[in-house]
């Protein structure tokens, strides 16, 4: 994402609430996969996820500055485009936790900045140099890593996280092109309302009620949780610059690691921990390589 310019000058807070954002969403997605390992529908806890989380930006930001404020975008085509993105990204991943160990789904989404950077040359006209494509095909061969399509055990679902991390990318894109259009209240209005809109016609048919108090509790929490992770980051990017921020996202394997580990009684295979570094090093080199194209 471009970087934003903070407001203050208070990394160590910004560090700490990044923590807690990627806790928020490492904890979004496994609570997802509890769901969907337990009969209910894919799009059902997608549409609550993102219903909750429309609710909660409602209820923090209308009363302050009015419903028109929210709905007020001057590139509204963009906020559709990026709102189905956020929807593909979520329902690909809700698919794929159903079949895959939520290691290996977190492992291939930290491949999306090497698609952002890939993807930003023919849509945003960006130029990405010869260290940079080196980061990025070293990135995807980590991927293939993970997900070893030459092997008899080739788990077919593992398209459904590529599907995942390619939509997420364009979402991240479409979030460049907002930038300064729009303001951060309006675009988290526009892609919750509009997700769980798309979501009605394909979540209502097969509806699942929960049957006990913690089940409505965790459909409950999951918008509470993705919206609490967002709004966080955001506030966390007022406090110090993205660039600075950018590689705490990597702190999220262990957060799942553990939930894996505690939860499902699965911990990550040898592939899954090797695919996984061999992305986090690209990742990192491609960060600090923009860093200094960047002179930051």
């Amino acid at each position: 994402m471009s970087d934003l310019r903070p407001q203050e000058n208070r990394p160590v807070a910004a560090i700490l609430l990044m923590l807690a954002t990627f806790l928020c969403f490492a904890t979004l997605d496994t609570s997802a996969k509890w769901l969907v390992t337990h009969g209910f529908p894919a799009f059902q806890v997608a549409f609550v996820r993102y219903i909750v989380h429309f609710l909660v930006v409602l209820a923090i930001f209308a009363p302050s500055q009015g419903l028109s404020s929210l709905v007020r975008s001057r590139a509204v085509s963009k906020e559709i485009l990026r709102a189905g993105f956020l929807l593909g990204s979520t329902v690909f991943n809700f698919f794929a936790l159903r079949y895959l160990p939520i290691t290996v789904t977190t492992a291939v989404q930290f491949a999306s900045p090497l698609a952002v950077c890939a993807l930003s040359i023919p849509l945003l006209g960006e130029k990405v140099g010869p260290r940079r494509w080196f980061a990025i095909g070293l990135g995807f061969v980590g991927v293939l890593i993970i997900t070893q399509p030459w092997s008899a055990e080739f788990n077919w679902a593992i398209l459904l996280s590529l599907g995942s991390m390619l939509c997420a990318a364009l979402y991240f894109i479409m979030t460049r092109a907002l930038a300064g259009i729009d303001h951060n209240m309006t675009m988290q209005f526009y892609a919750s309302g509009l997700a769980s809109a798309m979501l009605v016609a394909p979540a209502v048919p097969d509806w699942v009620w929960p049957t006990d108090t913690s089940m409505w509790l965790l459909f409950g929490a999951l918008g509470v949780i993705g919206g609490a992770g967002h709004y966080i980051a955001t506030t966390a990017h007022r406090l110090a610059p993205a660039s600075t921020l950018a590689p705490i996202v990597y702190v999220q394997i262990i957060f799942v690691t553990f939930y894996s580990y505690v939860i499902f009684d699965t911990p990550p295979d040898e592939d899954t921990i090797l695919g996984t570094l061999v992305i986090v090093v690209s990742g990192l080199y491609l960060w600090a390589r923009e860093r200094k194209v960047k002179g930051v």
